[in-house]
């Protein structure tokens, strides 16, 4: 306990620590701001099953988003592990190698998009009217993929440099770009459905332009040449491999939840479905923010790593923990608080408020039940320790969510929201028990 208390007093580990996640924070939260603002405009429209397409709509795009995860958290990693070896050479290769990944993900998915789009549409039993705006959503926003990939890529290789304030200078053009070209084209032109979705695609390659320029100055500081040859035959680039395929199966499995969640409301109706849109608005605020923290300990730990320094990645793992118990805390206070009136904000729509407000207990008590994932997944991603956290997702959901899905599947929205309760804990304390088993036998970072 001693030890806790004098990592926690370690003023030079809290200062690196707030010094990448406050700027990591404000930039994360400028993303699920910008999933409020749709929500806000299209949740003024004159039908739910507006707000329900674009539900619907960017929960598949963001499927293929977060199944892409591994080009951050991958990128990551590698990048830190290489920014403690002072290998100027290889962060260029990662970035290159990274990018190139991004590019021939977009381009298969492109080509697919139609078969995979009819497919997923086919399981969510809702109107015919929320079905077609969902698909035309769909076909704009994928547009945007190239650009939307490259850039987590962007800001995985951002992070493992230690550099916070280039990702937040990225998401915050990106995203302030979207939230001013939703309020022009939705509310301004009456675009509808339309205008959310190229007003992402605009945003995007916006962003894009600007991180490459980013990351061109950066490099100035680490000597090393580009080997262009070398990144698009991706030589050498097996571990990387290997460790984005294990973060693929990992977030396919968590997606796959997510999927579950958006079936199992739309089949209760357009409102239920709507009510948990607006509410898992609150989740992304809050996941975003607490990523900010794990951000934050991917960095130092990838870094702590790179050196073989045990201590500096006890102090990290300790500072990041205590603030994030914190940040999870402070979430769950404002939700109750400010929840009523943040529904009010989003929408006009009596019934879907009305439903909204009565599950929003769950929401509100969910940060205190997910931090345990979002930090420990930060230290797995340092370390890129990603066949850990492959297995515990996947016993999470095959043990765990599955099982609740069927027994709970007649307690209506109230089972939903438990059984996605019980699952965020079971994923958190099985990596958290995976670490402490791997510390303890001195193999995380061998002496």
């Amino acid at each position: 306990m001693q030890q806790w208390r004098a990592d926690w007093q370690h003023a030079d580990t809290r200062r690196r620590v707030w010094a990448l996640a406050t700027p990591m924070i404000l930039s994360n939260l400028s993303v699920p701001l910008v999933g409020l603002v749709d929500t806000a405009v299209v949740g003024h429209l004159q039908h739910a099953h507006y707000l329900g397409a674009v539900a619907v709509g960017s929960m598949l795009v963001t499927f293929v988003l977060w199944a892409c995860g591994f080009l951050r958290m991958g990128t990551t990693g590698f990048a830190a592990q290489a920014c403690g070896r002072a290998d100027g050479q290889g962060l260029r290769l990662v970035l290159l190698q990274a990018l190139w990944l991004a590019v021939l993900i977009a381009i298969a998915v492109v080509l697919l998009q139609r078969p995979l789009l009819e497919l997923a549409l086919r399981f969510i039993d809702s109107s015919p009217a929320l079905i077609e705006q969902a698909r035309l959503y769909v076909g704009i926003r994928l547009l945007s993929l190239p650009a939307a990939l490259a850039n987590l890529a962007l800001i995985g290789w951002f992070v493992g440099l230690q550099n916070g304030r280039a990702p937040l200078y990225l998401l915050l053009l990106v995203n302030l770009a979207n939230v001013l070209l939703d309020i022009l084209l939705v509310m301004g032109f009456g675009w509808g459905v339309a205008g959310v979705a190229w007003a992402t695609v605009i945003s995007e390659y916006t962003g894009l332009l600007f991180g490459l320029w980013l990351a061109l100055q950066l490099l100035r500081q680490h000597a090393g040449q580009f080997r262009w040859l070398d990144a698009l035959r991706l030589r050498g680039a097996a571990p990387l491999l290997r460790v984005n395929r294990d973060i693929l199966l990992r977030t396919l499995a968590l997606e796959l939840v997510f999927y579950l969640l958006l079936v199992q409301g739309a089949r209760q109706g357009d409102a239920v479905l709507a009510a948990n849109a607006v509410l898992l608005n609150f989740l992304m605020l809050a996941s975003h923010g607490l990523d900010g923290l794990a951000h934050a300990i991917e960095a130092l730990g990838g870094h702590a790593v790179g050196r073989r320094d045990r201590t500096a990645l006890r102090r990290a793992l300790v500072v990041s923990l205590g603030c994030s118990l914190l940040m999870s805390i402070g979430f769950a206070l404002a939700f109750m608080l400010l929840g009523p009136w943040l529904i009010q904000l989003l929408t006009g729509l009596p019934e879907v408020r009305e439903l909204a407000v009565r599950y929003l207990p769950w929401l509100a008590l969910l940060p205190l039940v997910a931090v345990w994932g979002f930090l420990f997944d930060g230290l797995f991603i340092g370390a890129t320790r990603a066949r850990e956290m492959r297995n515990a997702m996947l016993g999470s959901v095959l043990l765990v969510y599955l099982p609740l899905a069927w027994l709970l599947r007649d307690a209506g929205n109230h089972g939903l929201w438990l059984g996605f309760h019980l699952f965020m804990l079971a994923r958190g304390l099985s990596l958290a028990g995976c670490f402490v088993w791997l510390w303890r036998r001195g193999r995380w970072i061998p002496d």
